[in-house]
């Protein structure tokens, strides 16, 4: 069976070259059970590798004859087409298993492109983490999946309870057993009426598209960004393909009593925190503009029962106001920027945003497809992306998932992502970065945590011991 590829979906596989990678990837940390047989991992492992079910998406690969060269299609492929051996990794790090170990091995798993004759994903068991814990990287095509449906696949392995069993692995689940994910049977032919209102809905939906688009580059408001308006800075230069991962982890309640003082988002935090990363990291480099650097920011139109595989996401740009030295003002600042952003999609349907979302991407994915990123003037410095995880501590066979980052993906012009992912009252925050052209990417990571520190002693917030 066939299906045709959404164009926000095929937008990705486009996109892709060999140095540039448009896969993305989730991090999971756990600590195995004090009671577990030292077998445990040997034996999850074989439990995975015995489970013959593949669902959607794990059984789509791209079709590759025909018509397929031009207009992308995936192929649904039967269980004994799917070679597990090769999608199932299971690796271990040297000792002493530390966050640098796991980090360059990620790192380097992170900087190949998927193989594109398989389905495009990878699925790897890491043991030899130090404290008695292991490590599950799970790497998918963006064609595939965006962050939001990738944290829910991951989410459907693991319970809320320590004493569940072993759910099976992400592509396990019987579509029986799944929500809808937006895979039909083959539509019967349309009635004339019928296909007439579709036109009709989808023609209005994208008159509201452009309404949206134009109404942005005619604003007044000072706080709107247009694209291609960011500052060229090292962030914004050609990259090669290798990669280099970075992770911070702070109490969510950090970032709460900020965000409660200040009266603006979780999101806003994160914005300012990046922010002063930033204007230190090139403030020492001497490369800090004048102009504030702009943040892309996806924004996700999937509502709570929409569990389809593929992208239900759209972008804005927000200024980060570099420009600011001091914390408080910055972060408010920060709030205003990215309130005008997202009040410009106000009102847009699910249907409009998919149309807008084409529209406003399509000079930048084009830019990237015609190989010209990093010679000019960038859309944005850098994406900066804050996917929702879940609130309650989970479990994988009884292993407590202590920690859960998202790796991202990258593009000439842009040598930085940052993304982070809550759980269980932590903020997980990963930073992707390209390894030749991005120097000492770790110092970012470190500055992050240190403006969050300047941000709680400017509000005059005490730092509670057990945050």
């Amino acid at each position: 069976m066939s299906i045709p590829i959404a164009p926000t979906d095929a937008a990705w596989l486009y996109a892709e070259k060999a140095d540039m990678p448009t896969h993305i990837g989730c991090l999971s940390i756990f600590r195995i059970p004090d009671a577990a047989p030292e077998s445990y991992l040997l034996d999850l492992v074989d439990s995975f590798r015995s489970t013959r079910i593949f669902s959607l998406p794990f059984n789509y690969v791209l079709k590759r004859s025909g018509i397929g060269k031009l207009l992308p299609f995936w192929e649904v492929l039967e269980p004994d087409r799917i070679d597990l051996d090769y999608h199932l990794r299971h690796s271990a790090l040297p000792r002493p298993g530390g966050e640098r170990e796991l980090g360059t091995l990620v790192s380097r798993l992170h900087s190949y492109p998927l193989d594109r004759s398989r389905p495009l994903w990878e699925f790897h068991v890491i043991e030899g983490l130090e404290r008695n814990r292991f490590a599950l990287y799970l790497k998918a095509h963006h064609s595939l999946v965006d962050g939001v449906a990738g944290t829910r696949i991951l989410r459907r392995m693991l319970s809320d309870r320590s004493e569940a069993g072993l759910g099976g692995p992400p592509w396990s689940f019987a579509e029986r057993d799944l929500p809808d994910l937006g895979v039909a049977a083959p539509a019967r032919p349309r009635s004339q009426p019928a296909l007439l209102d579709t036109l009709k809905l989808q023609g209005a939906a994208a008159w509201a598209a452009g309404k949206a688009l134009a109404g942005q580059w005619r604003a007044s408001e000072d706080e709107i960004v247009r694209p291609f308006a960011a500052p060229i800075t090292p962030l914004n230069r050609r990259i090669g393909g290798k990669r280099r991962f970075a992770t911070q982890n702070y109490a969510l309640e950090r970032i709460q009593r900020i965000a409660r003082r200040a009266d603006v988002s979780i999101n806003d935090v994160f914005m300012a925190l990046c922010s002063a990363a930033l204007r230190r990291y090139l403030g020492e480099l001497g490369k800090l503009p004048d102009e504030s650097l702009v943040a892309g920011m996806p924004v996700s139109y999937r509502n709570a029962e929409d569990t389809r595989a593929g992208n239900a996401i759209s972008f804005i740009l927000s200024s980060l106001h570099t420009d600011l030295a001091e914390p408080v003002e910055r972060l408010r600042a920060c709030h205003e920027s990215a309130r005008a952003a997202k009040d410009s999609l106000t009102g847009l349907s699910s249907d409009s945003m998919n149309q807008y979302t084409m529209l406003f991407m399509a000079p930048y994915m084009m830019q990237i497809v015609l190989g010209v990123g990093g010679y000019a003037r960038p859309m944005h410095n850098l994406i900066l992306s804050n996917v929702p995880g879940p609130a309650e501590a989970l479990y994988l066979n009884g292993a407590t998932l202590e920690e859960i980052y998202p790796i991202s993906l990258l593009f000439n012009g842009e040598a930085l992502n940052i993304s982070v992912l809550s759980y269980n009252n932590r903020f997980n925050v990963g930073f992707t970065g390209c390894r030749d052209s991005l120097p000492h990417m770790q110092r970012i990571a470190v500055y992050t945590g240190e403006a969050l520190v300047e941000l709680e002693k400017a509000l005059k917030i005490r730092r509670r011991r057990t945050s």
